[in-house]
């Protein structure tokens, strides 16, 4: 599989571009679809002062992709019915107790916490241990009502990996490596820089000089952005948040990380926040993903469920431009659409269906009901994205929403007395064979 050569050549012209405005020592980016990746490219020096050339293999620190991670844990102990997502934190951390603050609204910031931990930890770059940083709780103020908007927190996700250490009776970090990053063979992924790390930079604005920054210790801030990674690595967790391996996440419970939880950009809906993930819609092209930025490195995932689509730029200066990242994974999704697959016979309908299958009105809106694939489905012709649904039995005349339109609510089938089905309950809403007026 390859892309385009048109797709390519937009490509490496916003990487060089960006490398060159950044400015940036040197430059990561991949593009993938799936498990496979598509193209590569490399520009500068991971090391200035020693001339070491960056490569494909070159680690940078990820920072607050890093959150990714972390949420997926908090995923993992729900699952294991371990936490429930609207338990209050005080019930996992009784110093951190706060009216209305859940685990839910810590993972979408939008749990109204102060941003970063108390102290000045951004100007000293002496991140806060555990003890200190739980022993400052008192003065980390609520600067927003929970669930009122969205505010970006770091201390949230710190807390969070506390609350991870404490459930699972390990350290953020050691749960983290073994539960995702060794499973998923993540090799080059890790809380500290190896060997071919690339140094991060500090670029002066009217000079062409690089100034060498510092390796930040985390400690008890790791979760928020500790973990150092490469392109290949990215890609491969892109690739998993798109498609998982269900002996390490449930599909479901990813497909539920990508669900809105809070709206970022509240006057264009271009950004919103699930469950540690950033959701980003450009056009009709919804994609997932997250930046990250610390002193010396920035980087950014961003993919597209739908097409399976993904691209990871990793650079080693602090806050460069990456606001042409989005718009080119929604434009590689755009060059790269899915082939339709072929279609092939299968299992008929169970005999409870019979009769069932075909066309149904409801409030004067025509609903297609169909055996596709081996479940039940409905379709509004001509409806868009919201205009279907996934049934499952719970009986012969009583169906569950499990997807789509209406999930959660029942279906209900009424047959007259030979046995037909003559009307259908869907949500309590009336559906007949033929269209008839309301009430």
């Amino acid at each position: 599989m390859s892309a385009p050569e048109a797709l390519v050549a937009d490509l490496r012209r916003a990487f060089r571009r960006f490398q060159q405005e950044s400015p940036a020592p040197s430059v990561n980016a991949a593009l993938f679809r799936g498990r496979d990746v598509l193209w590569t490219e490399t520009i500068g020096l991971a090391d200035v002062e020693s001339g070491r050339a960056a490569t494909p293999d070159s680690q940078y620190a990820i920072a607050s992709i890093t959150k990714t991670f972390v949420a997926a844990a908090v995923m993992i102990l729900r699952d294991e019915a371990r936490l429930a997502l609207d338990d209050p934190l005080g019930s996992h951390i009784e110093e951190a107790n706060r009216a209305g603050v859940t685990l839910r609204r810590m993972l979408a910031h939008s749990s109204g916490l102060q941003r970063e931990a108390p102290g000045n930890t951004w100007e000293t770059l002496e991140m806060p241990a555990l003890e200190e940083l739980l022993g400052s709780l008192p003065e980390a103020e609520q600067v927003l009502a929970p669930a009122l908007e969205w505010h970006y927190s770091n201390l949230a996700y710190g807390l969070l990996g506390e609350v991870v250490r404490r459930l699972s009776s390990q350290p953020l970090e050691e749960f983290v490596s073994e539960r995702l990053l060794e499973p998923l063979r993540l090799t080059q992924t890790a809380w500290q820089p190896g060997s071919d790390a690339a140094t991060g930079y500090f670029v002066e604005r009217f000079a062409d000089v690089a100034h060498p920054s510092r390796v930040l210790e985390k400690r008890a801030l790791a979760a928020a952005g500790g973990l150092w990674s490469t392109i290949g690595d990215l890609a491969r967790w892109g690739a998993f948040l798109i498609e998982p391996e269900p002996d390490v996440l449930a599909p479901e419970t990813v497909a539920e990380m990508h669900t809105v939880q809070a709206m970022a950009d509240v006057e264009t809906w271009r950004l919103g926040w699930g469950l540690g993930l950033m959701l980003h819609r450009r056009g009709e092209t919804l994609l997932a993903g997250h930046d990250g930025g610390t002193v010396g490195h920035a980087s950014h995932l961003s993919y597209s469920r739908s097409t399976g689509v993904g691209l990871v730029y990793l650079a080693n200066t602090e806050n460069p431009s990456l606001t042409d990242a989005v718009a080119l994974t929604a434009e590689a999704s755009e060059a790269l659409p899915l082939e339709p697959e072929p279609w092939r016979a299968g299992e008929p309908p169970p005999a409870e269906l019979a009769g069932v299958l075909g066309s149904w009105w409801g409030e004067g809106v025509e609903w297609v009901l169909e055996w596709r694939g081996g479940r039940l489905e409905a379709r509004r012709p001509g409806g868009g994205r919201r205009a279907s649904a996934v049934f499952e039995r719970v009986t012969d005349d009583e169906l569950r929403t499990v997807s789509g339109r209406e999930r959660g609510e029942r279906l209900r089938i009424v047959r007259d007395g030979s046995g037909e089905p003559v009307k259908l309950y869907w949500a309590t809403y009336p559906f007949t064979r033929r269209p008839q007026q309301t009430g």
